[in-house]
């Protein structure tokens, strides 16, 4: 028998419970994957709360893992039991020993990268991917504005603004974690969760602004992050670790700012657009530039693992090992 972490109802940690299943045979078009490392994100933190409702419950989150490919279903063809994969995005069910999962989302790992490495930076690095090239297109001479840039998104972020040549400005909240981004190469700091982010931002930036400010906390920084970005550049509202997001009148927009709320999970919804995505963050990973594992936990331990999270607590990523 396996291990599952199930939720049973939207709420806190307690309704974590960790059960036993048999494990399953796949459908025609499905694999069973056994993990050897489970990603952890804010997303599985937005499931549990209700925030993001499930279809129904008891419900197994994560939407992130990488393993080893154990049965395959009647109509697959271009995978086969032994091969390593990794995968993203829907449908949720990750926090499990072995999980079913449809071939066409699994992407195969090269040797180089550790399972460990993928699963931490999947759904992370598809992240990045978007919000790069889709929502804002980063190139040589942008600049920047990465908050909580330590954490498991902002720190694969950073790294990949900068392979694009970009000027990146990282907000952390304290030494420690300004050390982290320091090492990931942020070319200005802004340290510290009382820091002045609008005068700082704007005097690095000759007053002008940045290009695009990628804002993952909620709460009242959204607001800040508007003010931090130049006439005619970009907001991206990407989550709500930091609390939920007031209202934002249109006037704060003023003169011509966008404000995007993109999702990662609608952008891999088409099959294309994930292979495509995935494709290019393996190489990414493949070159080094990957989410930093901050604490392991067991796949038992799922609930402790939340509530450090949750606090804010960590610097990096977290994956859950079976």
């Amino acid at each position: 028998m396996d291990k599952v972490v199930t939720l049973l109802a939207p709420g806190g940690i307690e309704q974590l419970q960790v059960w036993e299943q048999a494990p399953q045979e796949p459908g025609a078009t499905e694999i069973r994957i056994r993990h050897n490392a489970i990603g952890m994100n804010f997303l599985d933190i937005y499931h549990r709360r209700g925030l993001y409702a499930l279809p129904a419950y008891p419900a197994v989150l994560g939407v992130e893992g990488a393993g080893t490919v154990e049965a395959v279903g009647s109509l697959v063809t271009d995978l086969k039991p032994g091969d390593r994969i990794t995968y993203a995005g829907a449908p949720v069910g990750a926090y499990a020993a072995t999980r079913l999962l449809p071939a066409a989302r699994a992407v195969r790992l090269p040797d180089s990268v550790p399972s460990n490495v993928a699963a931490a930076s999947m759904l992370k690095g598809l992240t990045a991917y978007m919000l790069l090239t889709k929502t804002y297109r980063v190139e040589p001479g942008t600049t920047v504005l990465v908050h909580a840039a330590a954490g498991g998104l902002g720190s694969i972020l950073l790294r990949w603004a900068k392979h694009l040549g970009a000027t990146v400005i990282a907000t952390v909240s304290s030494e420690e974690k300004a050390d982290l981004a320091r090492g990931y190469g942020a070319d200005h700091m802004i340290v510290g969760r009382d820091a002045d982010v609008v005068a700082t931002a704007k005097a690095l930036t000759g007053n002008r602004g940045v290009d695009v400010a990628y804002d993952g906390i909620g709460a009242g920084m959204l607001a800040k992050s508007i003010q931090c970005v130049r006439p005619f550049g970009v907001v991206a509202t990407i989550g709500q670790a930091g609390g939920p997001i007031p209202p934002v009148s249109v006037d704060e927009l003023r003169p011509g700012k966008w404000l995007t709320h993109p999702s990662i999970m609608a952008y891999i919804t088409d099959t294309a657009d994930y292979l495509s995505a995935a494709e290019a963050v393996v190489k990414m990973l493949a070159s080094g530039i990957t989410a930093t594992i901050a604490r392991k936990y067991a796949l038992e331990e799922a609930a402790e693992a939340q509530q450090f999270l949750e606090e804010g607590r960590a610097a990096g990523s977290l994956i859950l090992v079976p």
